[in-house]
């Protein structure tokens, strides 16, 4: 071989060598995760998010096989579901009844002793909590909307779960609303204990024109979240509202009809769901004495198509919703997954979804929201509230009565 033919014999091994190694070479792939947000439809508004990321965040996707199982519809109206330390459910009937359902869905007989409830329109025996110590005190406490001279009102029982399950001991109503109103909406209806051991209850402003802006009066408990012992006094150390006849018992203001509430595990704040308008739903992280802006400041608009007072959005003063819906997906009861056995879904807030029909599943991250997914939205449910079973599965209830369990494969 001459010297010419050596050189392009070389050349051509560097080539070959080259290509064949840039085909065994590790493949640089680009992640495969949508990032355009789940919500497609166009808002309401033209409306500005305070802060990148308040809504329509980037869409996310569980890569973890999980299989959702319905273990019963039989259920009728199911309003309120919480984990017993045994691993079943205890499940409140907007009509009035409260049932204990097992972990594959057997329903209990109706457990007797529950105070009359008035269940027109979106009242009824609403949210409901154990106590922390129910292994040894047996204690429950639930929301329920009662006749009362004027109206209507919001209301907390408590009562001790009998040792044969068929009936609540001692039964006493610890809190009312100090403002009937004669209307059958927005009662909010959620109660959980926070991590000092009080109950923490949200109350709606009752939906009418008329009233509705008693969410910023603090001498009325419409429109609020308030902070109580369990025998429904004003928890020591709520805030101080400096307005004349401010209630002692109050939490935050300026609430819509506030259908959710949750503890975050690590942190301990308590997280709210919020129904607006026509848009506007809100995840709220509550501050101890602040104001939600309800109805001076909001995200949607009147269900007509007219602005909502004077149509602002921020206001000095007034909280920021931590996220927001527009168009709304009607979030209702929520919780916090603390389990492991889906890793990924760790410290996620799954929330019920009522018009949306699905379960929203947000990701949060120093307090912001950093992706949203909808799960069974094929199941073509109004979603009213969830759970996390003592066993780490997830528990959902919807208006139609069907109970399902969410867990790996």
């Amino acid at each position: 071989m001459n010297r010419n033919n050596s050189i392009i014999y070389f050349i051509a091994c560097l080539l070959i060598f080259s290509h064949c190694s840039q085909d065994n070479a590790p493949e640089t792939t680009t992640p495969t995760t949508p990032t355009s947000p789940v919500e497609s439809n166009p808002p309401n508004t033209n409306y500005t998010p305070a802060f990148s990321g308040q809504t329509r965040i980037n869409r996310v996707r569980t890569v973890s096989d999980y299989q959702v199982n319905n273990l019963t519809t039989s259920l009728s109206n199911p309003w309120g579901i919480t984990a017993l330390p045994d691993g079943r459910l205890l499940i409140t009937e907007k009509a009035g009844r409260m049932r204990i359902v097992t972990a594959t869905g057997e329903i209990g007989s109706p457990i007797s002793g529950i105070p009359a409830v008035n269940p027109s329109g979106q009242g009824g025996l609403l949210g409901l909590c154990i106590d922390p110590a129910f292994a040894s005190n047996r204690m429950v406490y639930w929301v329920f909307s009662e006749s009362v001279s004027g109206g209507t009102v919001t209301s907390v029982a408590k009562g001790r779960l009998a040792n044969n399950e068929t009936n609540m001991e001692a039964v006493t109503v610890i809190y009312r609303s100090n403002t009937p109103y004669n209307g059958n909406l927005h009662y909010g209806g959620r109660v959980v204990f926070d991590r000092l051991g009080n109950l923490i209850v949200s109350i709606g402003e009752r939906s009418s024109s008329d009233i509705r802006a008693m969410a910023q009066t603090v001498s009325s408990s419409l429109g609020k979240v308030v902070r109580i012992t369990t025998n429904g006094q004003p928890a020591s150390g709520n805030p101080f509202f400096s307005q004349s006849g401010a209630l002692p018992e109050l939490f935050t203001i300026g609430h819509r009809n506030p259908q959710g509430l949750a503890v975050h595990p690590v942190t301990g704040d308590i997280w709210q769901s919020e129904h607006g308008p026509r848009g506007g739903d809100e995840i709220n992280r509550l501050q101890s004495g602040a104001n939600y802006g309800w109805p001076v400041v909001t995200y949607g608009i009147e269900y007509g198509g007219q602005p909502i007072g004077s149509g602002i959005q921020q206001q000095s003063g007034t909280e920021q919703p931590v996220y927001y819906w527009d168009p709304v997906v009607s979030p209702s009861g929520m919780t916090f997954y603390s389990g492991n056995r889906i890793p990924e879904w760790q410290n996620n807030l799954f929330i019920s979804s009522l018009s949306g029909t699905h379960i929203v599943r947000l990701v949060i991250e120093n307090n912001k929201v950093t992706g949203e997914e909808r799960l069974l939205s094929n199941e073509g449910q109004r979603f009213r509230d969830i759970t996390q079973g003592s066993d780490g599965a997830l528990f959902a209830i919807t208006d139609l009565g069907r109970l399902y369990r969410i867990d790996r494969k």
